[in-house]
Protein backbone atom coordinates (compact mmCIF):
# COMPACT_ATOMS: atom_id res chain seq x y z
CA UNK A 1 0.00 0.00 0.00
CA UNK A 2 1.45 3.41 -0.78
CA UNK A 3 2.31 5.22 2.28
CA UNK A 4 0.34 8.71 1.15
CA UNK A 5 -2.84 6.34 1.54
CA UNK A 6 -1.90 4.33 4.35
CA UNK A 7 -2.09 7.55 6.61
CA UNK A 8 -5.10 8.94 5.08
CA UNK A 9 -6.95 5.94 5.69
CA UNK A 10 -5.88 5.87 9.29
CA UNK A 11 -6.66 9.59 9.99
CA UNK A 12 -3.68 11.39 9.52
CA UNK A 13 -5.87 13.89 7.05
CA UNK A 14 -6.13 14.50 3.51
CA UNK A 15 -3.44 13.40 1.34
CA UNK A 16 -2.28 16.68 0.74
CA UNK A 17 -2.03 16.70 4.32
CA UNK A 18 -0.13 13.43 4.98
CA UNK A 19 2.05 15.11 1.98
CA UNK A 20 2.74 17.73 4.50
CA UNK A 21 3.86 15.08 6.88
CA UNK A 22 6.22 13.99 4.82
CA UNK A 23 7.76 17.00 3.85
CA UNK A 24 8.55 17.37 7.43
CA UNK A 25 10.72 14.51 8.09
CA UNK A 26 7.99 13.15 10.80
CA UNK A 27 7.26 9.86 8.86
CA UNK A 28 9.43 7.00 9.32
CA UNK A 29 9.49 3.57 7.99
CA UNK A 30 11.87 1.14 9.92
CA UNK A 31 13.02 4.56 11.73
CA UNK A 32 14.14 5.82 8.15
CA UNK A 33 12.90 9.04 7.34
CA UNK A 34 10.61 8.53 4.25
CA UNK A 35 9.75 11.65 2.07
CA UNK A 36 8.02 9.84 -1.11
CA UNK A 37 4.04 9.50 -0.95
CA UNK A 38 4.11 6.98 -3.59
CA UNK A 39 6.49 4.72 -0.97
CA UNK A 40 4.72 1.46 -1.30
CA UNK A 41 4.44 -0.34 2.20
CA UNK A 42 4.29 -3.61 3.66
CA UNK A 43 2.73 -3.63 6.50
CA UNK A 44 3.47 -7.03 7.17
CA UNK A 45 6.86 -6.45 7.82
CA UNK A 46 7.77 -2.58 8.44
CA UNK A 47 6.77 -0.53 11.09
CA UNK A 48 5.76 2.80 10.14
CA UNK A 49 5.59 5.73 12.81
CA UNK A 50 4.00 9.12 12.72
CA UNK A 51 6.01 11.53 15.09
CA UNK A 52 6.77 8.52 16.75
CA UNK A 53 3.47 7.15 17.00
CA UNK A 54 2.80 3.32 15.70
CA UNK A 55 0.59 2.99 12.80
CA UNK A 56 -1.38 0.38 13.11
CA UNK A 57 -3.75 -0.40 10.25
CA UNK A 58 -6.90 -0.76 11.05
CA UNK A 59 -9.15 -1.23 7.28
CA UNK A 60 -12.37 -2.17 9.45
CA UNK A 61 -13.73 -0.80 12.57
CA UNK A 62 -16.82 -2.72 14.38
CA UNK A 63 -18.41 -0.41 17.63
CA UNK A 64 -20.96 -1.51 20.12
CA UNK A 65 -23.06 1.29 21.73
CA UNK A 66 -25.74 1.50 24.20
CA UNK A 67 -27.57 3.84 22.57
CA UNK A 68 -29.85 6.06 24.01
CA UNK A 69 -32.60 7.71 23.49
CA UNK A 70 -33.59 10.31 21.73
CA UNK A 71 -30.89 10.00 18.96
CA UNK A 72 -31.70 8.67 15.53
CA UNK A 73 -30.16 5.20 13.28
CA UNK A 74 -28.67 7.26 10.64
CA UNK A 75 -25.14 8.36 8.96
CA UNK A 76 -26.60 12.01 9.04
CA UNK A 77 -29.84 14.33 9.25
CA UNK A 78 -30.52 17.91 8.70
CA UNK A 79 -32.74 18.17 12.00
CA UNK A 80 -32.31 14.95 14.12
CA UNK A 81 -29.40 13.75 16.08
CA UNK A 82 -27.38 10.91 14.94
CA UNK A 83 -25.99 8.19 16.72
CA UNK A 84 -23.00 8.76 14.61
CA UNK A 85 -22.77 12.50 15.90
CA UNK A 86 -21.89 10.75 19.53
CA UNK A 87 -19.02 9.17 17.93
CA UNK A 88 -15.38 10.80 18.55
CA UNK A 89 -14.09 12.88 15.37
CA UNK A 90 -11.10 10.26 15.65
CA UNK A 91 -13.12 7.69 13.99
CA UNK A 92 -14.80 10.04 11.05
CA UNK A 93 -12.32 8.99 8.57
CA UNK A 94 -14.10 5.42 8.59
CA UNK A 95 -17.30 6.70 7.60
CA UNK A 96 -19.14 4.65 9.97
CA UNK A 97 -22.70 3.56 9.91
CA UNK A 98 -25.47 1.96 11.98
CA UNK A 99 -26.02 -2.31 11.19
CA UNK A 100 -29.45 -1.99 10.95
CA UNK A 101 -31.28 0.51 13.00
CA UNK A 102 -32.75 1.03 16.44
CA UNK A 103 -36.01 3.53 16.70
CA UNK A 104 -35.60 7.01 18.03
CA UNK A 105 -36.77 6.28 21.17
CA UNK A 106 -35.71 2.84 21.32
CA UNK A 107 -32.40 2.06 23.83
CA UNK A 108 -29.37 -0.60 23.77
CA UNK A 109 -27.22 -2.64 21.52
CA UNK A 110 -26.25 -0.67 18.69
CA UNK A 111 -23.48 -2.02 15.98
CA UNK A 112 -21.61 0.29 14.24
CA UNK A 113 -19.16 -0.15 11.62
CA UNK A 114 -17.42 0.39 8.02
CA UNK A 115 -17.48 -3.13 6.96
CA UNK A 116 -20.06 -4.40 4.29
CA UNK A 117 -19.92 -7.95 4.78
CA UNK A 118 -20.27 -7.44 9.15
CA UNK A 119 -23.25 -5.72 7.89
CA UNK A 120 -24.32 -8.77 5.45
CA UNK A 121 -24.01 -11.17 8.08
CA UNK A 122 -26.10 -9.52 10.62
CA UNK A 123 -29.01 -8.36 8.36
CA UNK A 124 -29.11 -10.91 5.65
CA UNK A 125 -32.71 -12.39 6.07
CA UNK A 126 -31.27 -16.13 5.10
CA UNK A 127 -28.67 -15.36 8.08
CA UNK A 128 -31.27 -15.36 10.13
CA UNK A 129 -29.53 -13.44 13.61
CA UNK A 130 -32.09 -13.44 16.55
CA UNK A 131 -32.11 -9.98 18.07
CA UNK A 132 -33.09 -9.96 21.69
CA UNK A 133 -35.61 -6.91 23.40
CA UNK A 134 -36.69 -5.98 26.78
CA UNK A 135 -39.76 -3.93 26.70
CA UNK A 136 -42.14 -2.77 29.22
CA UNK A 137 -46.23 -3.13 28.45
CA UNK A 138 -49.13 -1.03 29.09
CA UNK A 139 -51.13 -4.09 29.90
CA UNK A 140 -50.75 -7.62 31.00
CA UNK A 141 -49.24 -10.02 28.70
CA UNK A 142 -50.71 -13.07 28.61
CA UNK A 143 -49.73 -17.12 28.17
CA UNK A 144 -51.98 -17.29 24.80
CA UNK A 145 -49.98 -13.92 23.71
CA UNK A 146 -46.63 -16.74 24.19
CA UNK A 147 -48.84 -19.15 22.36
CA UNK A 148 -49.53 -16.67 19.43
CA UNK A 149 -45.88 -14.92 18.85
CA UNK A 150 -44.58 -18.81 18.97
CA UNK A 151 -47.26 -19.39 15.97
CA UNK A 152 -46.49 -15.89 14.28
CA UNK A 153 -48.42 -12.90 15.09
CA UNK A 154 -50.71 -11.15 12.45
CA UNK A 155 -49.71 -7.13 12.32
CA UNK A 156 -52.57 -4.92 11.58
CA UNK A 157 -51.59 -5.01 7.52
CA UNK A 158 -51.94 -8.63 7.02
CA UNK A 159 -48.06 -9.69 7.23
CA UNK A 160 -47.92 -12.79 9.51
CA UNK A 161 -45.01 -12.98 11.65
CA UNK A 162 -42.31 -15.40 11.76
CA UNK A 163 -42.73 -17.47 14.75
CA UNK A 164 -41.08 -15.56 18.04
CA UNK A 165 -39.99 -16.22 21.98
CA UNK A 166 -41.83 -14.40 23.64
CA UNK A 167 -40.55 -14.60 28.16
CA UNK A 168 -43.23 -13.10 30.20
CA UNK A 169 -40.57 -11.39 33.19
CA UNK A 170 -43.46 -9.45 35.08
CA UNK A 171 -47.17 -9.69 35.20
CA UNK A 172 -50.23 -7.11 36.14
CA UNK A 173 -51.43 -4.08 34.86
CA UNK A 174 -47.42 -3.37 33.53
CA UNK A 175 -45.90 -6.23 31.90
CA UNK A 176 -42.03 -6.64 31.59
CA UNK A 177 -41.87 -9.32 28.82
CA UNK A 178 -38.51 -10.61 26.71
CA UNK A 179 -38.78 -11.06 23.08
CA UNK A 180 -36.68 -13.02 20.67
CA UNK A 181 -37.22 -12.54 16.99
CA UNK A 182 -35.28 -13.80 13.27
CA UNK A 183 -36.22 -11.02 11.22
CA UNK A 184 -36.71 -7.00 11.52
CA UNK A 185 -39.63 -5.53 10.22
CA UNK A 186 -40.54 -1.94 11.29
CA UNK A 187 -41.30 -1.31 14.16
CA UNK A 188 -41.95 -4.86 14.77
CA UNK A 189 -41.73 -4.90 18.38
CA UNK A 190 -44.28 -2.48 18.84
CA UNK A 191 -46.15 -3.79 16.36
CA UNK A 192 -46.84 -7.53 17.40
CA UNK A 193 -47.27 -5.92 21.17
CA UNK A 194 -50.35 -4.16 19.87
CA UNK A 195 -51.50 -6.62 17.37
CA UNK A 196 -52.17 -8.55 20.75
CA UNK A 197 -54.18 -5.79 22.69
CA UNK A 198 -51.33 -4.21 24.37
CA UNK A 199 -48.61 -0.70 23.79
CA UNK A 200 -44.71 -1.08 24.11
CA UNK A 201 -44.19 2.09 26.84
CA UNK A 202 -40.35 1.47 26.80
CA UNK A 203 -37.50 -0.96 24.13
CA UNK A 204 -34.20 -1.67 24.79
CA UNK A 205 -32.35 -3.84 22.64
CA UNK A 206 -30.46 -6.32 24.80
CA UNK A 207 -28.77 -8.99 22.17
CA UNK A 208 -27.77 -9.70 19.13
CA UNK A 209 -27.10 -13.57 18.00
CA UNK A 210 -24.50 -14.17 21.03
CA UNK A 211 -23.20 -10.71 21.23
CA UNK A 212 -24.80 -9.36 24.91
CA UNK A 213 -24.75 -5.40 25.46
CA UNK A 214 -22.02 -4.67 27.31
CA UNK A 215 -23.89 -3.30 30.68
CA UNK A 216 -20.53 -1.11 31.83
CA UNK A 217 -21.77 1.02 29.26
CA UNK A 218 -23.64 4.27 30.04
CA UNK A 219 -25.95 5.20 27.72
CA UNK A 220 -24.26 6.96 24.27
CA UNK A 221 -21.14 5.32 25.00
CA UNK A 222 -19.87 2.73 22.87
CA UNK A 223 -16.23 0.89 22.40
CA UNK A 224 -14.76 -1.39 19.92
CA UNK A 225 -15.38 -4.83 19.42
CA UNK A 226 -13.37 -7.43 20.56
CA UNK A 227 -11.79 -9.81 17.57
CA UNK A 228 -13.44 -12.99 19.09
CA UNK A 229 -17.04 -10.86 19.72
CA UNK A 230 -16.68 -10.20 15.70
CA UNK A 231 -15.86 -13.63 15.41
CA UNK A 232 -18.95 -14.74 16.59
CA UNK A 233 -20.50 -13.42 13.45
CA UNK A 234 -18.88 -14.83 11.10
CA UNK A 235 -18.44 -18.77 12.52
Amino acid sequence: MRIDKLLANMGYGSRKDVKILLKQGVVRVDDQPVKDAKRQVDLETERVTVQGEVVEYKPFVYLMMNKPAGVISATEDKVEATVIDLIDPSYAHYDLFPVGRLDKDTTGLLLLTNDGAFNHALMSPRKHVDKVYIAEVDGEMTADDVRQFAEGVVLEDGYTTKPARLELLSKGRRSTIRLTLSEGKYHQVKRMVAAVGKHVERLERVQIGALELDLTLEPGAYRELSEEEVDLFFT
